[in-house]
């Protein structure tokens, strides 16, 4: 099935298991949504477990904060990343914190899903990967399936949390297809995933870039390199022991974020391994990020500031030239 597919499979399957369990968010309903991924789910269980909401993504994400806060199992869905900074006040100061801001009493039990990232011509308003500022609030997860089998088992497995969590769901990934067993258990969404494993450098990645991570991975295998790719699936909280494992072993790494250099969760990650393994690497972290403008509308500008397999396989390449 398709990652579409996939992530329906999943709603289907926790709308029938809890009736707790609803949907909210922009033409999620009768138009089945941006991405057809809720398609003939308003006519399967009914306009009160599929909601429609106004164009107001902090009134509708904060219905959601009080559907969760009074024993419901919210499931909202943000059209892009972009618009969810309209509800970032209610995220940040009311779903990350109430928590703890009440000593443990209420939890928010909360899904919310986003597509995020560029590559289809959508401009600077619909197309930027911020999981990185997500990454950056306590009280929430924040999860990226870049595979049609955890676009099934990490929604699932999010539903069972009882804090807030943030799955970001990067567009291009959409019409990719995969295996998915609907019978198999819950993701494990405490552990990175080792996508192909190697003895050279790591590669470092998540969500929407690990197709070119691993297109990467084989051309460098072309030339006898064998990379070792790490799917993060979490972003918060990060599986630092998986990557300083594979760090130990290669001795070079590359992390790729489709993000900004400056602030970045490729930035956070280097910062840990030089904290945890220092002493593991033969030559200093890279980073393959997108450029630090809007995106462009243009596809011939689109392209060139997103990250691509020969600026990973070229950072990989310098890195292993110089230092063995």
């Amino acid at each position: 099935m398709t990652y579409r597919e996939a992530v329906r499979a999943a709603l289907r399957k926790a709308l029938r298991d809890d009736s707790r369990v609803f949907l909210m968010g922009e033409d999620v309903g009768q138009y089945g949504g941006a991405f057809a991924v809720s398609h003939g789910l308003l006519a399967e269980f009914g306009p009160q477990r599929i909601l429609d909401t106004p164009l107001s993504e902090s009134a509708f994400l904060g219905a959601g904060i009080g559907a969760a806060l009074g024993g419901l199992r919210p499931i909202v869905e943000i059209m892009t990343i972009n618009f969810s900074l309209l509800a970032m006040d209610q995220i940040l100061n009311n779903a990350a914190t109430l928590r703890h801001m009440s000593g443990g009493q209420f939890h928010v039990p909360l899904v919310v899903r986003m597509a995020s990232g560029g590559g289809r011509q959508l401009a600077a308003q619909h197309s930027h990967s911020l999981e990185g500022w997500y990454a950056h609030i306590p009280g929430i997860k924040a999860l990226a399936p870049a595979t049609v089998a955890d676009a099934y088992g990490m929604l699932l497995a999010a539903l069972q949390e009882d804090d807030p969590v943030f799955i970001f769901e990067h567009a291009t990934l959409y019409p990719l297809e995969g295996e998915v067993d609907l019978s198999a258990a819950r993701a494990d969404i405490a552990r990175a995933a080792i996508r192909r494993p190697g003895r050279d450098v790591t590669l470092i990645t998540y969500g929407g870039s690990l197709g070119i991570t691993l297109q990467a991975a084989d051309a460098l295998a072309r030339q006898g390199l064998e990379a070792e790719v790490i799917d993060l699936r979490t972003i918060r909280p990060l599986d630092s022991q998986t990557i300083m494992d594979s760090v130990a072993k290669t001795h070079h790494a590359v992390i790729v974020d489709e993000g900004w250099r400056t602030g970045s969760l490729a930035a956070e990650i280097s910062a840990r391994i030089m904290e945890s393994a220092f002493d593991e690497l033969d030559a200093p972290v890279a980073r393959v990020c997108s450029a630090e403008v809007p995106m462009p509308y243009a596809r011939h500008l689109e392209e060139a500031t997103l990250p691509k397999a020969a600026e990973i396989v070229s950072a990989a390449e310098g890195m292993l030239a110089h230092h063995g």
